[in-house]
This record gives C-alpha cells, structure tokens and sequence, in this order.
C-alpha cells in the first residue's frame, strides 16, 4: 500500500496544528518533518520542540528526516520528543553503521537518505539493517523544487534489488512530488510519497491528499 507523507515544510505555519490535523483526516499515515542545520543544507527549520509540541494532537507516524552534519548529535532529543522514525544522509557521516545502531537502540526505526547524484553502492553493506531508503528527488534544502527524473532508473534499480533479497524495506521518494510525478515514482517501486507544496500549497490541502493517493494508487510498481 503505498503511503502519503505530508511534509510541513510547506505548511501555513501559523496554521500548523489545524493543518496537521486536517491531513491526519485525510488518511495521511506519515508527517513528515525535514530537520535543516544551516551547514548540511543552506537552510534551517524545526528542532525537537516542534515534534513534541505536535506529538500530543496527532496519531501520525512521525518521520524525521535530518538534513544536518553530526546527526548522531539529534538522535536521542527527536527520540524524547516522540518521533517514531529518523531519516539521515548517507553523506554526513562517517560511521554510518554506528548512527544506525544509535537510532535502533532508542527505539525508533531507521533510513538512509541518497542525494540525487549520490549513487546506491554506498547501502551495499548496511541496507538489511534498514527500514526504509529515501531516494531524494530534489537536491535538499528548500520545497517547491522540481522534480529530477533521472533519479526515477535510481529508484528502478533499487526497486528490484529488494526484491531479490525479499527485503521489507520501503522506498520512499522526497522532491517534487505532484500528482504526475506520484504516478511515475510509484511506477517505479516508490512505496512511501513526501509532498509538500503539492498539498499544504493547495487551496484545501485534505482534497489534495485524496488526489495524491488516486493518482499514486493508479500505477502499479514494474
């Protein structure tokens, strides 16, 4: 089944916790937060008070994706603040197995993040101890970008890899994500979709994730 994580990244701010609400209602199964340092990315956003403030108002699976240098630093704050999952890049760090282990021993599930020009050799050793991949479909650091797709074979490749190792772990693509690219990310082997502008940028952002997920559930993965 595939998923639909709204990213507040494109929220009405001072909206938030109405917005969120209203995508939890319209069976988003993932929020999705984007945690920028300033120096990984040329960006800064949300730190863990933002999570624990919107902990206590949602059901949602809370995924963290940590666009930051050092995230072994951000792991156990996120993990008070009630994230459920955390997302780094394979990029920001040198003991890659190590920061996995960090998360796994505070209970929270686990994924790496690949830049679009960043290539998949570097999961070879560590991808069965992972729950999810995010394939970036943008160069991080700001939403409303567009769409790169040439990291569509990426995701292809990737798609057919777990599945010859039968492996659970999921696909999830970030980047660009609108009802058209939804489709040929799914196509793809994509099972988790993060949009942002493509619902919180929308006249109602509840419609806008039904139309997601039409759209998604359309096109099945080769």
């Amino acid at each position: 089944m595939i998923q639909i994580a709204p990213s507040i990244l494109s929220a009405d701010f001072s909206r938030l916790g109405e917005q969120v609400r209203m995508v939890e209602d319209a069976g988003a199964e993932v929020l999705h937060i984007d945690v920028m340092d300033g120096h990984f990315v040329p960006n800064l956003t949300f730190g863990p008070a933002l999570v624990k403030s919107l902990r206590a108002h949602s059901k949602m699976r809370f995924d963290v994706h940590l666009m930051v240098e050092e995230p072994e630093l951000f792991i156990a704050d996120f993990a008070a603040a009630g994230a459920d999952h955390i997302t780094f890049h394979l990029e920001t760090s040198l003991h890659v197995h190590r920061v996995i282990q960090l998360i796994k021993e505070q209970g929270m599930t686990v994924g790496i993040a690949l830049n679009p020009a960043t290539p998949l050799d570097g999961l070879k050793y560590i991808l069965e101890d992972l729950d999810m991949v995010l394939l970036m479909t943008v160069n991080p650091g700001f939403g409303g970008q567009k769409f790169i797709p040439n990291v569509i074979p990426k995701i292809q490749v990737l798609h057919r890899h777990l599945e010859h190792l039968q492996s659970d772990c999921q696909i999830q693509v970030d980047g660009g994500i609108n009802l058209e690219t939804a489709s040929a990310a799914v196509k793809a082997g994509a099972h988790i979709l993060v949009a942002g502008a493509a619902i919180f940028a929308q006249p109602d952002p509840k419609l806008a994730v039904e139309k997601l997920r039409q759209a998604a559930g359309s096109m099945k993965s080769e």
